[in-house]
């Protein structure tokens, strides 16, 4: 056996014939095939995310589309949330009909095809098409793009939680590359030059992904759950009659942009509803997978609220800096999208920290709920810090290093929360649900994002005391609650998994 400090190269082979470095890390190429292909794709995501909302905000003039602040809000809280809700699709797909592999590619390509439209299609309409292309390419790509990482650390279980820490840091990497270059070309040439980088930066994710394709293990080239043929038309038709359903309802205008977080929010709790449901009552999940999945409900719902703090940097914190923050700097102007960049850059330098603190611990370490719970306390008191700020300046404006301090505060709490998730899904998930079981993990981010826009909506119409005050108290609080349930929350989710 190795010890975690070694630092040869030499490898060993643990009792399935895997091989493992000295320094106690998996050497599987496809873990890190996966890692710079979610890097890139992230990279385009963000990239797009972090202009999306002052493309919205900006006047015409200044190359954006005026849009009504919680108009803009509502646009991209529905948008986000519908990127993780599709993701449902997706793993059900990636579980019953296509090989995750395969789920994994197509998505990549149709990604692609959405950032190339915004590159090149100007106004709402280039822009719906293009979201709609992305949101529907994401559903297919996440799921089954973190279920085949799973696939590649199931044999090394120990170390699960490094594995996704520095796969998640991959994500954070292309969150903050991302916006960098993009905000820098929407800064000096235009927004569609920034979402012209992020379709080159989704090229990119795509052509690492066909070059790794041959090192994936065997599981991510089989359908884990075929769907019996007899049932597949009745799948079809039931997708045409979503899709009937969703064009009559922006037809008769009872879907307008307005309202688009709060359909993506219900959405999102039903399907989450349903999801359990299902989960825990299919004939093919055992006592002990239904035990965890139950014990999964409190961490689900503290994670959606969790991220819909995170993802205010999307909508309500955007409005903020449009409003009250001075960008100038000498005679520069500071790129408005890096401001929302320093959130996943304080996430991806503390990671490495944080990974070797929990390899260090190994059983010593905190369970996930208290990490989930840390995570959940430490954007609560991110947002007390905004309060004091917002009120020590009062109708000022507010210093740039002040609000970029608050994004470091809100975005290092993400590695206790994000890969936690990721991790938990992958190892809790029964064991014909395994892709699904992620996907479920992904409505916290749909849930999250949806919740972010209604809150950027509330944001309008309240002081910014009042706002600051409920947001620092909930995380505060729900964090301090989580913590305190981690006994017997813990436990369940241990069901059947402890020797």
């Amino acid at each position: 056996m190795t010890t975690p400090h070694q630092t040869s190269k030499a490898t060993d082979s643990d009792t399935r014939g895997t091989p493992v470095e000295k320094s106690g890390h998996p050497l599987r190429r496809g873990l890190w095939s996966m890692a710079f292909t979610e890097l890139w794709e992230r990279y385009s995501f963000y990239g797009l995310q972090g202009i999306l909302s002052f493309y919205l905000l900006y006047e015409l003039s200044d190359g954006g589309l005026a849009l009504d602040p919680a108009v803009a809000s509502g646009i991209v809280g529905a948008y986000g949330g519908a990127v993780y809700l599709s993701q449902i699709l997706g793993a059900w797909l990636g579980d019953r009909l296509v090989t995750p592999q395969n789920m994994v590619l197509y998505g990549a390509v149709v990604i692609t095809v959405g950032h190339v439209v915004l590159a090149f299609a100007p106004g709402l309409t280039g822009l719906g098409v293009g979201l709609v292309c992305i949101v529907l390419g994401t559903g297919a790509l996440k799921t089954n793009i973190t279920s085949i990482v799973g696939f590649v650390l199931d044999d090394n279980e120990r170390y699960r939680d490094v594995g996704f820490s520095y796969f998640y840091m991959a994500i954070n990497i292309g969150a903050v590359v991302g916006p960098l270059t993009t905000g820098l070309a929407q800064n000096e040439l235009g927004f569609h030059y920034g979402f012209g980088l992020a379709a080159i930066g989704m090229c990119a994710a795509l052509g690492q992904y066909m070059a790794s394709m041959k090192q994936l293990p065997e599981r991510a080239r089989t359908i884990n759950n075929p769907l019996p043929a007899n049932r597949r038309p009745l799948v079809a038709l039931a997708f045409l009659a979503s899709l009937a359903v969703i064009g009559a309802a922006v037809a008769t205008g009872l879907l307008r942009a307005e309202n688009l977080s709060t359909v993506v929010t219900v959405a999102a709790l039903v399907a989450a509803a349903v999801y359990f449901l299902i989960l825990t009552r299919a004939p093919a999940v055992s006592r002990d997978e239904r035990r965890r999945i139950l014990g999964y409900l409190p961490l689900f719902v503290a994670s959606g609220v969790y991220f819909g703090f995170l993802f205010q940097k999307f909508t309500a914190i955007s409005i903020l800096i449009t409003e009250r923050i001075d960008l100038h700097i000498g005679g520069w102007t500071f790129p408005v999208a890096w401001i929302t960049t320093v959130s996943p850059l304080a996430a991806v330098l503390i990671t490495p920290l944080i990974a070797r603190l929990w390899n260090t611990l190994g059983e010593r370490q905190p369970g996930t709920v208290a990490k989930v719970a840390i995570g959940l306390t430490q954007i609560g008191c991110a947002y007390l810090f905004l309060l004091i700020v917002s009120e020590a300046t009062g109708n000022a404006e507010i210093p740039l290093f002040l609000i970029l301090l608050f994004m470091m505060l809100a975005g290092s709490s993400e590695v206790f929360v994000g890969p936690m998730g990721l991790s938990l899904a992958t190892r809790i998930g029964p064991e014909k649900f395994r892709s699904q079981m992620v996907g479920l993990n992904f409505l916290t981010l749909a849930l999250g994002s949806s919740l972010a826009g209604l809150l950027g909506q509330l944001f309008t119409t309240i002081g910014n005391a009042s706002y600051f005050t409920v947001t620092a108290v909930c995380g505060i609080g729900i964090g301090l609650a989580l913590f305190a349930a981690r006994g017997p929350v813990g436990r369940l989710l241990r069901a059947g998994l402890e020797h």
